[in-house]
């Protein structure tokens, strides 16, 4: 992963950490990491500010875990009476230090969280990255968690001093963006943790600014850290004045609505989410009562890149009594809503909390019911309201939030309001449920839908004839989740879903030229006996109508698109015989029908069965069991008729 090189140990006074440093290794960033680093100093930031507030954001961080960490561990040799940032300018020498005194970090973590870029999503950044640029969205950054590395668009050289609380010795890190970087042990290193950044020289044509003029820092500051919680300090310009705080640090959820700009919204969105574009939606909620408590949530208006990874990160800042408690805390929110970004405070929970214990709180339950209502209704007015801006909402997150039918019984129905599926009616438009009842046809009862892999498939597949024939529509469900919740929910509004691909379907109308069944006795039940190791039934079809046959599932057995899901997660269930349905309209039906009652014992019949079943099998996009073996019958059957 990392070549790794050994200087000869050294042991020298160091005057950015102000510390003695000793036993220096130098690392290589890997290919993927090189090519990141050049397009974060040349091409990702369009505003070089940021690097400013991306600092300031991971030293909050760090505060707020000195805190959480020293109201949990009594013992932790941690000074917190005065927990604040320092912003250090040296015009002369050209370096910005960011400091802190919060929780540090030792050897191991520095190489773990700042030696190695986006340790699981590198490729996939650069990937990602180089498509959004060519779509011209390229705002990618925060959501790979490398905004440190935005240091280098406005510095030569970074130094990272640091020391874990409780620890005796600290670690310095330092790369130039190139292709290495250092890590050496440092003996006398301040708590928490110091960086320090050699500037480039000012360049506002390029906007890349004087950052040791304090007028340029105060203004950075203001702009996208006013709201940080700790104080944020520049030393003072006289011998003996007092420094300044250049934050306001009054806390954005605690204030009034109305009192805030859009603005200050959007940044703090970017603190707590580390994403550089704009929210979707805000949500600002305040309680009061038996249990109050105050909610700032955000709807992101891109889904991360590991939003279905399984290690992601999900929920919302816990603080209580303005006291940071944890960043991700997954109790606040079900899974399906991991997406949410955000901040909720309550003065009626107890400090001495831990993850098991917040499980099982009925407080935290209760904040989670309020929390889920207020989400999903937001959804439901952003749908009424703006459907440009929800369908955006929906081709980035849809899919997790129709992981809810499976798992939130209690909030089913606020889901099924908001959740949009593809359908037979508008090929360009996805449909609600409640659009779909709308536009029911006159004594339809049932609302049809079809799951596959593909939505191409679907739109092509047999079992969509007669829906089509006779004007009804059908939701196609593509969704590996899809899948799942049909077979969980059983009705919307009272109107029961029903599979365009399970159990009987008769939507034909009867014509006078109709074959009459009884002629098929024989082929039905030749077919039948023919195919018995791969289908269970064989019979007359009433939802063909342009195709020859296809497979249906019996009304309550899995579907295969159910089967192939719990196979790829490493259930291998039984293969469940499906049912053959033909068009007796079909000339292909008819001829062999016919045949079959002229020289049933004929090979080549049999032949045709088998072809009969696997033209149904591919019409539906499933796989053959020998696909190598059918072209080449098929390839001899073609030979033969040339």
């Amino acid at each position: 992963m990392l070549n790794l090189r050994w200087h000869s140990d050294t042991t020298s006074d160091n005057a950015e950490g102000g510390c003695r440093v000793s036993q220096t290794e130098t690392f290589e960033f890997q290919a993927e990491a090189q090519q990141l680093l050049q397009l974060m100093i040349h091409s990702i930031y369009s505003n070089k500010d940021v690097f400013l507030r991306e600092l300031v954001s991971n030293a909050s961080d760090a505060l707020d875990k000195l805190r959480l960490e020293s109201l949990i561990d009594k013992e932790l040799d941690a000074d917190t009476g005065d927990l604040h940032i320092e912003l250090i300018a040296d015009r002369e020498q050209r370096t910005l230090t960011i400091r802190d005194n919060g929780i540090g970090m030792t050897r191991d973590q520095v190489v773990e969280l700042i030696g190695t870029i986006a340790r699981s999503g590198t490729a996939e950044f650069v990937s990602r990255w180089q498509q959004a640029k060519h779509d011209g969205t390229a705002e990618l950054i925060g959501r790979f968690g490398i905004g440190f590395y935005s240091s280098f668009m406005v510095a030569d050289r970074v130094v990272l001093v640091t020391r874990r609380a409780g620890e005796t010795e600290g670690t310095r890190w330092e790369s130039a963006g190139a292709d290495t970087y250092e890590i050496s042990t440092v003996a006398d290193a301040a708590p928490g943790t110091a960086v320090t950044l050699h500037l480039k020289p000012a360049d506002e044509d390029n906007h890349l600014f004087d950052y040791t003029d304090p007028a340029v820092l105060r203004r950075i500051v203001k702009r996208y850290s006013d709201f940080i919680a700790w104080p944020i300090r520049t030393p003072a310009a006289e011998e003996g004045a007092a420094a300044e705080t250049l934050n306001s640090m009054k806390a954005l959820w605690s204030r009034p609505a109305a009192e805030i700009k859009p603005e200050e919204y959007t940044e703090f969105y970017r603190h707590v989410s580390h994403d550089w574009t704009d929210p979707l939606e805000t949500i600002h909620l305040r309680t009061e009562g038996t249990l109050s408590f105050d909610a700032l949530l955000f709807l992101p208006a891109h889904a991360p890149y590991d939003l279905f990874s399984r290690g992601a990160r999900r929920g919302v800042q816990l603080y209580i009594k303005r006291v940071f408690i944890m960043d991700d805390c997954e109790a606040l929110l079900p899974e399906y809503l991991r997406f949410v970004k955000g901040v909720v405070d309550s003065a009626d929970l107890s400090l001495n909390v831990s993850r098991e214990i917040l499980q099982q709180d009925r407080q935290i339950q209760t904040i989670r019911r309020r929390l889920v209502k207020k989400v999903l209704g937001t959804l439901k007015d952003m749908l009424a309201k703006d459907p440009d801006k929800y369908a955006g909402f929906w081709r980035e997150f849809g899919q997790a939030v129709k992981e809810g039918l499976l798992n939130d019984q209690d909030n089913q129905a606020a889901i099924l309001d908001v959740v949009q599926f593809a359908s037979t009616h508008d090929p360009a438009r996805p449909t609600t449920l409640r659009e779909y009842a709308e536009r029911m046809k006159d004594g339809q009862t049932e609302i049809f839908y079809l799951v596959g892999e593909q939505r191409a498939t679907l739109e092509n597949s047999p079992h969509l004839e007669a829906f089509t024939a006779n004007g009804v529509e059908v939701l196609l469900l593509h969704d590996p989740v899809d899948a799942m919740w049909v077979d969980m929910v059983t009705e919307y509004d009272g109107k029961p879903f029903s599979s365009a691909s399970r159990g009987e379907v008769d939507l034909k109308t009867e014509t006078a030229d109709a074959p009459d069944a009884a002629e098929y006795t024989g082929l039905l039940g030749w077919l039948s006996t023919r195919l018995t190791e791969k289908v269970k039934e064989v019979r007359l079809s009433t939802r063909l109508t342009t195709s020859a046959a296809c497979l249906v599932t019996d009304a309550f057995d899995a579907s295969p698109s159910l089967e192939r899901l719990y196979r790829a997660m490493g259930q291998d269930l039984p293969k469940v015989k499906r049912i053959l349905e033909l068009n007796p309209q079909h000339p292909l039906v008819e001829k062999l029908r016919a045949a079959h009652a002229e020289r049933g014992d004929d090979d080549t019949l049999g032949e045709t069965a088998e072809f009969l079943y696997a033209m149904a099998v591919l019409a539906e996009g499933g796989e053959l069991d020998d696909p190598a073996g059918f072209t080449r019958r098929l390839a001899d059957r073609l030979s033969r008729t040339i």
